[in-house]
């Protein structure tokens, strides 16, 4: 497994990364369309910006030893899920149960299909993830 560095520090100001737009279904099948045709995985994490785990994970996400990694291996969809009023019939589809906390994130594998559900509500409580585990996740799904 690859490690974080010295270089990978958490900032002091978490990022506030989730911009309220809607996202629509063939928007997020054109993304997932495209991402594959790169040759990548797509990710896609739903949170919002009042959301400290989801500010966390970001933070974590944008290591730069993880940031390196995601880039070529990954493409990453954020869907911003407002007050959970917003793009919450993305979720269903996919395999998840709505409002039952956020940040949840779907790995897709290279045919497009979810490999992670058994595990992807565990980052509901990112912020009291250790950064490596967080990145070793990652690395366990990438195919």
């Amino acid at each position: 497994m690859l490690q974080l560095d010295d270089n990978d520090q958490i900032p002091s100001i978490m990022p506030s990364l989730y911009d309220g737009r809607d996202v629509s279904r063939h928007a997020l099948d054109k993304f997932v369309t495209d991402t594959l045709n790169q040759g990548k995985q797509s990710v896609l994490i739903f949170g919002a910006n009042w959301c400290p785990d989801a500010q966390c994970l970001d933070a974590v996400l944008q290591l730069p030893t993880f940031e390196d990694f995601l880039k070529e291996h990954f493409s990453i969809m954020r869907i911003d899920v407002g007050e959970y009023t917003r793009n919450m019939s993305l979720m269903e589809p996919l395999g998840l149960a709505s409002q039952e906390g956020i940040p949840r994130i779907v790995i897709l594998d290279l045919d497009g299909g979810s490999i992670n559900l058994e595990t992807n509500d565990q980052w509901r409580s990112a912020r009291q993830s250790d950064p490596q585990d967080i990145f070793e996740y990652f690395q366990t799904f990438k195919k």
